[in-house]
């Protein structure tokens, strides 16, 4: 039961009253158990969090994946500044001369924006160089990973259609809610309802909303890779031509262990415009996988890049007062 239970969750967390006894069903359990096994892995450590997942840009937000290249002996203070930022909700050392990586994003009214504050960033970390590579197209955004070691080793895109919104205020309270880790309870919701001063119908209705609107991505759950016993994971980037770059990403993209898929921009020092991070059980099979992808995409210009640690991984707080604090600190150093 665990590792279907944990695909499903991963896949989308039901929006309900009672979630878990809507899982017990679907797996020919019973509500207790399955809230006890979420509560075991979630104390292992093996699930980091059940949560909405936002779309970054659809709130306001600027974002993008950054590189910057910071001497040996200094990269983990580099990785403690950089971590200090709110916006930053990914940061890894990875096997490259660009060898801190990291995923940033800056609030709607943000003084310094994106750029200025990466070359803060920069400032601060005495960072040898960097690289700003925001996404240009995304194909895929979804960590699926197959705990169950049944899923088809492909699986079909399908382009979805979003209907227009104007978040109001209680869009923006919701949000706040949602964004947080659940507790695992049998109505984890109950207590975000009563602070919202809402009944389950409105709460649920307006999460509907967000998601028909592409605000929010889904509802999922989020487990720690590695305690899920996927233990390697691979940017592999590539060279693409420009006029081949959709059709390729999204053939990468169908691959189930790929789970981002964006096209990005190149630049003299990095010479790849297509990323796709690559999940699996050891570095033997992501390399299986990558050897795969380039055969069927005919590529041969390509890098992997391994993650050697993990400096941090957690949901960004949108709307949190902590993106004006850090601009107020550190906003005017140079």
């Amino acid at each position: 039961m665990q590792e279907e239970l944990l695909y499903k969750m991963q896949n989308s967390f039901p929006l309900s009253a009672k979630p878990f006894k809507i899982l017990a069903d679907e797996l020919n359990s019973d509500e207790n158990s399955v809230i006890d096994t979420v509560k075991r892995l979630k104390d292992e450590g093996i699930i980091r969090q059940t949560s909405a997942i936002f779309d970054t840009k659809r709130l306001g937000y600027s974002s993008s994946l950054v590189a910057f290249k910071i001497s040996p002996d200094k990269i983990e203070k580099a990785a403690q500044i950089i971590n200090r930022h709110p916006g930053v909700s990914h940061n890894y050392e990875r096997n490259h001369d660009f060898n801190l990586w990291f995923t940033i994003a800056t609030a709607p009214d943000s003084k310094l924006g994106l750029e200025k504050t990466v070359e803060k960033l920069a400032s601060l970390t005495n960072a040898n160089d960097y690289i700003i590579l925001p996404t240009l197209k995304m194909f895929k955004i979804s960590v699926k990973l197959d705990t169950t070691g049944k899923k088809a080793k492909k699986e079909k895109m399908h382009k979805k259609e979003y209907k227009d919104i104007k978040l109001k205020a209680k869009h923006f309270a919701v949000i706040r809610e949602l964004q947080k880790d659940i507790p695992i309870i049998s109505e984890p919701f109950k207590e975000s309802a009563k602070k919202l001063n809402m009944d389950y119908e409105e709460l649920f209705d307006i999460a509907k909303q967000l998601q028909e609107a592409g605000v929010m991505r889904r509802f999922a759950t989020i487990l720690n890779h590695r305690k899920a016993g996927f233990t390697a994971n691979a940017m592999s980037v590539w060279s693409v031509p420009e006029d081949k770059g959709e059709e390729i990403g999204k053939k990468i993209a169908e691959f189930s262990a790929v789970s981002h898929c964006y096209l990005r921009p190149k630049f003299p020092n990095w010479p790849y415009n297509l990323f796709a991070m690559v999940h699996a059980k050891s570095i033997e099979k992501c390399e299986e996988i990558i050897d795969e992808i380039a055969k069927e995409s005919g590529l041969n210009e390509y890098g992997k890049l391994y993650s050697t640690r993990e400096f941090k991984k957690q949901r960004i707080k949108y709307f949190d007062p902590a993106f004006k604090e850090w601009e107020s600190n550190y906003g005017n150093i140079i």
